[in-house]
């Protein structure tokens, strides 16, 4: 019997389809790029800062949740801070054996100073090939509308993925809050989108119900669906996600922390696994929820119960719903399922 121990969870081959390039930076790397930049901190005191930026469980709610992205997007506002961050992201991801990851920012954020979006998604662009230089990870950038924005701002970013397609951007996303800006606002983006046979995902079933996730499905053609904690809200939704094999991009320790789960054994992905859907595990915002993905296995393993053999399938469906060409997604998978083999944990040839 396979010990579930977190030396092992980390020495597993996993991916990451749902993390934020601007709450995952490291807080020493905030210091260093504000003094450069004259850019000023709440503190210069990198433990203090800590606390500034990781919320933690005590968390109240989706808005005090999203205040230290004010700090992190101010220093996050040159072509080398953009790359180093991304860098520096990807580093952390592969050390413990993430081979995927898909990063995703919002070129709007990051204009404050005069860059132009191509040069910010250049910049992105360059810190992932020289992490993919470097490390043993492959890496997928995600471009990010913001639903409170206005329509036409989504249009504009919606252009630069088209741009870009084939050249490191992977997807395109709707994030921000759901209430009160409902995903049909940016349908003409998406449909540009769509048209380009670019994939898309959307924020949906976080901090609004069900309907959000029905909106990004049958409005905006979401491919996958980012959180979508509270599909369980809608029976038929659920089944209709379940029949159509669409993936949920599952973030445990930010859904407590933003509430849109009461607590971590309230959290509804082991139920959606059973039932079949293809859930994934990912951070969210490593820095700002303080956590790690092989964090995120483990309060799967210890707090929901998964079990060495729902563990390697939880891992497959991270790798089986990269936005990657079928190719190279296929031999990703041979590789990733060779790997688990030696570790002892072996894959059913007929799981979808």
């Amino acid at each position: 019997m396979i010990e579930l121990t977190r030396e092992f969870v980390k020495s597993l081959p996993k991916a990451e389809l749902h993390c934020h390039l601007d709450g995952s930076m490291r807080v020493e790397t905030i210091v260093d790029i504000a003094k450069k930049e004259n850019v000023k901190l709440p503190t210069d005191d990198i433990d203090e800062l800590r606390k500034i930026l990781e919320v933690g469980m005590e968390c109240k709610s989706l808005e005090e949740y999203l205040r230290p992205f004010d700090i992190t997007a101010a220093v996050l506002q040159s072509e080398e801070s953009l790359r180093r961050a991304t860098y520096e992201l990807a580093e952390d991801a592969a050390e413990e054996n993430v081979r995927y990851i898909e990063i995703r920012f919002a070129p709007l954020w990051h204009i404050r100073k005069g860059l132009k979006m191509t040069e910010i998604i250049d910049a992105v662009l360059k810190g992932a090939h020289e992490a993919e230089r470097d490390f043993d990870i492959k890496i997928g950038i995600i471009i990010c509308g913001i639903r409170h924005t206005s329509p036409e701002d989504t249009m504009k970013v919606a252009e630069l993925a088209v741009a870009y397609k084939n050249k490191g951007v992977v997807g395109f996303d709707l994030a921000g809050a759901e209430r009160d800006f409902p995903a049909k606002d940016h349908k003409e983006a998406f449909y540009l989108i769509i048209n380009n046979n670019i994939n898309t995902t959307a924020h949906a079933g976080e901090a609004y119900g069900p309907e959000s996730i029905e909106q990004a499905i049958h409005f905006i053609s979401a491919n996958r669906i980012g959180h979508g904690t509270r599909l369980r809200e809608d029976g038929d939704l659920l089944n209709y996600v379940n029949d159509h094999r669409i993936p949920l991009e599952m973030c445990i320790t930010s859904n407590i922390q933003t509430k849109a789960a009461k607590h971590v054994e309230d959290h509804p992905i082991k139920f959606y696994f059973d039932l079949g859907l293809r859930v994934t595990l990912n951070t969210d915002n490593r820095l700002i929820s303080k956590v790690n993905l092989t964090d995120e296995y483990m309060l799967a393993i210890e707090k929901l119960g998964f079990t060495a053999d729902e563990i390697k399938y939880l891992i497959l469906n991270g790798f089986k719903s990269a936005f990657l060409p079928l190719k190279e997604k296929v031999k990703l998978i041979k590789r990733i399922n060779a790997e688990m083999e030696q570790k002892g944990l072996f894959i059913r040839k007929d799981y979808i």
